[in-house]
């Protein structure tokens, strides 16, 4: 699994001590210890594969002996009904990991599933699906995974790992020239700057001040063409705000690099996957 397995693991179990807390009192006192069952993990709608092994995860932090047997690999596409694990072991632990680990599956999936529909729309056209930062609050790495499951490329993680002079930058620094001036003189050589641009005018100005990406925000796509033909190839060019799926083949058609989607993260509807115990 293409995940860090140290970071990967405390995010789960953040989430069974926020679901446990003291204890399952209704599982731990129906069931003994010593009791087990078996389980499968239904899909009730299709999709795309992301987060079995964080489902796995969770039930072997609440007892390693439990065995997961994963049949859906990651990335793959799903049919309703199509079993995608199956679980045995102890039933104290199956119980009281459900609701999690099915909230990490179904999230995910949700992410790479929406992410494949905006990407196989922009592929004809060899453009990439960006994710954002607009993501779940202590999830993000996990989020940007199932972006990547889904076909997705993923922008900067974090504020720390690339520079992107947004529209209050510039306004605080007194123009993209400014703050692109007072970046180069701090920043290694290697690092690259991208800027977010509203108009003609701010097309101009950054590549005047030799940025690396230009981001067109907001922009119809007739303007972000005009916008493609002023830049020339001279820099990358990504196009984002508020790009709803039906809009990807306009702005893809415009001649951007890449497209970002924060509604691949944001407003994602959990898919509808299930854990019948047998």
């Amino acid at each position: 699994m293409d995940i860090n397995q140290l970071l990967y693991s405390e995010i789960v179990e953040k989430a069974l001590v926020e679901d446990l807390g003291s204890g399952d009192v209704t599982t731990s006192n129906i069931f003994g210890l010593d009791h087990s069952g078996s389980g499968l993990v239904i899909a009730r709608e299709k999709g795309v594969a992301a987060g079995l092994p964080v489902a796995e995860m969770v039930f072997k932090t609440l007892n390693q002996a439990i065995q997961w047997d994963q049949f859906c690999p990651e990335g793959t596409e799903f049919r309703s009904g199509d079993v995608l694990a199956e679980i045995k072991g102890s039933m104290q632990a199956i119980l009281s990991g459900e609701r999690v680990a099915l909230n990490f599956l179904q999230r995910l999936s949700a992410i790479a599933t929406r992410t494949r529909t905006y990407s196989e729309r922009a592929a004809k056209y060899n453009v990439k699906i960006l994710d954002t930062r607009k993501t779940t609050p202590g999830l993000r790495v996990l989020e940007k995974y199932a972006v990547r499951l889904g076909g997705g490329i993923n922008h900067r993680i974090g504020l720390y790992d690339a520079a992107l002079v947004k529209d209050n930058h510039i306004k605080g620094a007194g123009g993209i020239k400014n703050a692109v001036l007072r970046l180069k003189s701090k920043l290694p050589m290697t690092a690259k700057i991208e800027v977010e641009v509203e108009n003609m005018a701010q097309v101009e100005e950054a590549l005047d001040a030799g940025v690396d990406i230009i981001m067109l925000d907001n922009m119809a796509p007739e303007k972000m063409k005009q916008a493609v033909e002023l830049i020339d190839g001279k820099v990358l060019v990504e196009a984002s705000g508020s790009i709803g799926l039906d809009d990807v083949e306009a702005v893809a058609a415009a001649g951007v690099d890449y497209i970002s989607v924060g509604a691949l993260t944001h407003s994602v509807e959990a898919l509808d996957i299930s854990l019948d115990i047998r």
